[in-house]
Formats: C-alpha cells, sequence, structure tokens
C-alpha cells in the first residue's frame, strides 16, 4: 500500500479530444514534458466516431494566455480556425421587449477599477450616458464594430481587452496538430470498452474495443455529457441546477455572410426571446447562430419558428430556407465532485449550464491550469490536490450560477418563462443577499474576494447597470467623498477623450482580420 501511494504519477491519460481535451493535454506536455520527458509522457485517447459539441465558439480573454503557453501564433490560430476578436457580450432585449434595449458587457474592467469604483459616481448622473460608455472606452469601440487593437500590435497584445470567436471543431484540429507535433503528446484512436481497477479502486487501465490496454496513473475525463469515467464508471452523479437555470435545450446553426466583406461583430449578440436566447458569433466566413431555450416552456416546432423568424430578420440577402438546424439537448448542472481517485473530470464531463457569457471554455481552461500547476507527484499528494481541486470547482459553479441568474432575476419582461426566471425563490440565496446589499453600496472588491474568481465584480457592475438596477433611495451609493469626486471626474473625461482616439484610430473588425489572416505564415 505504501509503496502504490508513494509511486510517481509519470503517465497521464486524456479520454476524450476537443477543445477540453486537447487544450488540458497540451497544456500539461508544455509545463511538465521537457522536465523529464523519458518519465513523462502525455497520451490523448479519441473515439473517431464521436463528433465534438462544436458550439463553443466564444472564449474570454484567458484564450491569450492558454494559446501563448501552447507556444501557438495568434496569426496561425486566427487563419486555421476562422477566428475573429470578441470583446464582450452584447445583450439585446433583456430588462425589457416593451421598449427595446441594449447594453454591452465588456472585457475591459472600469478605469483605475483598483483604486476608484467609479459606479459610486455613475448613479449620481446616469441619465447621462450608459454604465459602460462612462467607466471605460470599449463598449463603443465594440458597438462600432472595431478591432481590440492595430494592425501593427504585436501578437496578444491589445488597445483593448479581448478574446476570441472561433470554429469549434477546426480548433479543435488545430490543437491536435500543434500538441503532437510540437508538444509531444501520443495521440490513440480507439473505442473505449471498460476500465481496470486496481485493489484500491483507481482506475489502471483502459481496454479498448481492439483489445488494446492503455495503462496510465492520472486519468482525466473528457468525454462531454455521457461522461465515461467519472460520470459512468465511478458514478459521482450530477447535480441538477434547473430549479434555477431553466434552459435545457438549444438549436445552433451556421449562417453564411450575404457579403464576403460584410463587417465583422466585435461581440458575441444575446438576443431576448419569449422563451430563452438567441446567440449570434460573427466569424471571418460565417456567422454561429443558436437558440437557448427551455422545453418546459416551448416545444422543438415552436423553437425552430423562433430561430428561424431571427435569422430572416438579420440576415438580408441569405437563403434562409435550406439552413440545417442542430438540436442540442443538455441536463444542465455539475458533478458533486469533480476528482475522484485517480481521475478529474475536464469540460461537459464536469457539467454544463448554458452558454450566456462562455463560461464553458473558461471553466476548461481553470481546470486544466489547476491540474498543469499542482500536478501530483504522487498518488498520495494526489488526495490533498483533488480535495483543494474540488472545493475551488465547486466554489467556480456557484459563482457561476449566480452570475448567470443575475442576468434572469432583474428582467422585467412580461412572458412566463421570463416572470417566473425573476422569482425569488428560483434565485440562489447568496445572489438574493447580495442583491439587497447592493441595495445600498455598489458591488466592489469584497464581492469577489478570491484572486482566482471566474467573474470580478466588475461584471456584477455592468449586468446590473445595464439592466437598469435600482439601488434604494438614500443609498450610501450616491454619497460621494468630495475628495475622490475630482478624480472620478477626471477619469471620466479621460475615458471619453481616450474613446474618441480609439474610434479614430482603430481598423474595423474586418479589416484587421483580413490584414493578419493575409500575412505569411
Amino acid at each position: 500500500m505504501g509503496s502504490k501511494m508513494e509511486h510517481a504519477i509519470q503517465r497521464i491519460v486524456v479520454v476524450g479530444g476537443g477543445s477540453a481535451g486537447w487544450i488540458t493535454a497540451g497544456l500539461l506536455a508544455a509545463e511538465h514534458g521537457h522536465e523529464s520527458a523519458a518519465d513523462f509522457s502525455v497520451t490523448l485517447l479519441e473515439s473517431p466516431n464521436v463528433p465534438i459539441i462544436g458550439v463553443g465558439e466564444g472564449t474570454w480573454p484567458s484564450m491569450r494566455s492558454t494559446l501563448q503557453k501552447l507556444g501557438l501564433s495568434e496569426i496561425e490560430f486566427l487563419r486555421e480556425c476562422d477566428a475573429s476578436f470578441k470583446q464582450g457580450t452584447e445583450f439585446v432585449n433583456w430588462s425589457n421587449h416593451d421598449a427595446p434595449a441594449r447594453y454591452i458587457h465588456p472585457f475591459s474592467l472600469p478605469s483605475e477599477f483598483a483604486s476608484l469604483n467609479l459606479a459610486n459616481y455613475w448613479l449620481d448622473q446616469r441619465q447621462h450616458s450608459d454604465f459602460a460608455d462612462f467607466v471605460s472606452p470599449q463598449a463603443q469601440v465594440a458597438l462600432s464594430g472595431l478591432a481590440p487593437k492595430q494592425c501593427q500590435t504585436p501578437e496578444f497584445a491589445f488597445n483593448v481587452n479581448y478574446g476570441y470567436h472561433f470554429d469549434a471543431g477546426k480548433f479543435a484540429q488545430f490543437l491536435q496538430r500543434h500538441v503532437t507535433q510540437a508538444l509531444g503528446v501520443e495521440h490513440v484512436l480507439g473505442h473505449f470498452e471498460q476500465v481496470i481497477s486496481d485493489e484500491q479502486g483507481d482506475i489502471a487501465a483502459l481496454v479498448l474495443s481492439d483489445g488494446r490496454h492503455i495503462e496510465g496513473d492520472l486519468f482525466i475525463d473528457c468525454t462531454g455529457q455521457r461522461s465515461l469515467l467519472i460520470g459512468q464508471h465511478f458514478g459521482t452523479p450530477l447535480e441538477p441546477v434547473d430549479a434555477l437555470l431553466f434552459n435545457n435545450r438549444a438549436l445552433a446553426v451556421q449562417v453564411p455572410y450575404a457579403d464576403a466583406q460584410a463587417p465583422i461583430a466585435s461581440t458575441t449578440r444575446a438576443t431576448a426571446q419569449q422563451v430563452g436566447w438567441i446567440w449570434d458569433i460573427g466569424l471571418q466566413s460565417r456567422r454561429g447562430i443558436g437558440y437557448v431555450y427551455s422545453d418546459q416552456y416551448q416545444d422543438l416546432q415552436g423553437a425552430e419558428s423562433t430561430l428561424r423568424a431571427y435569422i430572416a430578420a438579420t440576415s438580408p440577402g441569405v437563403e434562409t430556407a435550406s439552413l440545417a438546424l442542430r438540436p442540442i439537448e443538455f441536463q444542465p448542472g455539475f458533478r458533486q465532485q469533480f476528482w475522484v481517485r485517480n481521475c478529474v473530470a475536464v469540460g461537459l464531463s464536469a457539467g454544463f449550464v448554458e452558454p450566456l457569457e462562455a463560461s464553458a471554455l473558461a471553466l476548461v481552461e481553470q481546470s486544466a491550469n489547476i491540474i498543469t500547476d499542482h500536478l501530483p507527484r504522487t498518488r498520495q499528494v494526489m488526495d490533498i490536490v483533488a480535495k483543494r481541486f474540488n472545493e475551488k470547482m465547486h466554489y467556480h459553479w456557484q459563482s457561476i450560477l449566480e452570475f448567470l441568474k443575475l442576468h434572469y432575476v432583474l428582467s422585467k419582461r412580461s412572458e412566463p418563462y421570463w416572470q417566473d426566471n425573476a422569482r425569488r425563490e428560483s434565485c440562489p440565496d447568496a445572489l438574493v443577499e447580495k442583491l439587497r446589499l447592493w441595495q445600498q453600496q455598489p458591488p466592489w472588491h469584497e464581492d469577489a474576494p478570491r484572486i482566482d474568481e471566474l467573474f470580478p465584480s466588475a461584471s456584477y457592475q455592468y449586468v446590473l447597470y445595464g439592466m437598469g438596477f435600482e439601488p434604494a433611495q438614500g443609498g450610501s451609493a450616491r454619497a460621494s467623498h468630495i475628495r475622490e469626486q475630482a478624480k472620478a471626474a477626471q477619469v471620466v473625461r479621460m475615458n471619453r477623450e481616450r474613446t474618441e482616439k480609439l474610434r479614430q484610430g482603430l481598423p474595423s473588425n474586418r479589416e484587421l482580420l483580413t490584414a493578419l489572416v493575409g500575412q505569411s505564415g
């Protein structure tokens, strides 16, 4: 037993490809593969007949760091993955359907956010501008369809913060080539059939349909919603969250541009519908559009009609009748444990809720980085790492639930779906408490206290005030310190000046992408 617990963790087996599998395998190989190449190995097992979901086409700015860690070229990524720049999410008609309105949750923090909470000052004079425009130049840059940087700006650097939109299928293929050829990950194609366990209950090996055995010390489950290892083998239950987040269906479609030089949106556009919402993502050659809804409020036929009506209204000149809509079913929830014995789940096998705010890929990156940074040296240490991983990921999932629910609970739309979503009994208790507190003071650092928060308190501000949240009269949110008022006024003035400079100096998204992709590799 002692020797088993003390043996080195050297053979990592990632089960499943797609973005989750290849990102995790690549980060592990990039960080640890050079240390002792003779002893350390990363193998990715992939079934040749299982298609990837291919819906996660939006990232956070964290993806820039991930690509850099993997040693990838940004220009090659843009060229190979039909990728474009994303500066945040634009929400249309979420607050009220009677008076069309939109707001942006940009990727840039409010100016001087570390030391100055500009929300206090905006609340005093919000009738003069939208919150995002007041605190940052990025909303106007994005709404103008401008790129986040100039052509001569170095790879991954920026004028305003950005992530990406990309073709998920092409991204997985791009990662596969690089991770196997440059980072030494072994790629095994085969059908998983069963697990061989050791006497302690760890996974010792995987048996494939052709009789091959894949042995390992740590197994990473990236098998998607099938969750072959953490779910099926270890029987770790999925904790449902459909009482909080109702959506459990999606329809996805790829829509071509009528004009090859059509503008490329700088944001993910999320447009509220009577039931659910529609995402609209602009890539270089097409748009990725999808409808997220709950089958408790709408059937498939109604969903198809809703999505086709949106496509027809937003795609003049495009023949839409023949477009194939792909239905996707999912159960919103996450595993009660993410790391069980020598198996850890990453991606959809760990859980999934609707794609609002593109948290799925961000969680993949977060999980893969934690595993990479704290890769246990021995089996005994693995239990300690697993305990911390489970605690951290539970915290992140609770944060995701609260933040996504915030978008719904603030809505004043009158349809039954939205009314039910806004009921306090479908709202997490912790979020109810925060909303009460925010009646007297705007969110700030105490509302996102951990260094690895997925959503900074600025994100709560963008959604709260974009949705028209009204603090209580007489709350301390309006009591600004005289000493800071002058600084706030100066920062707001500088924001306006910088906004104009950026609008004059930045190319459009399409112009920058055309210039970069046209460069020789």
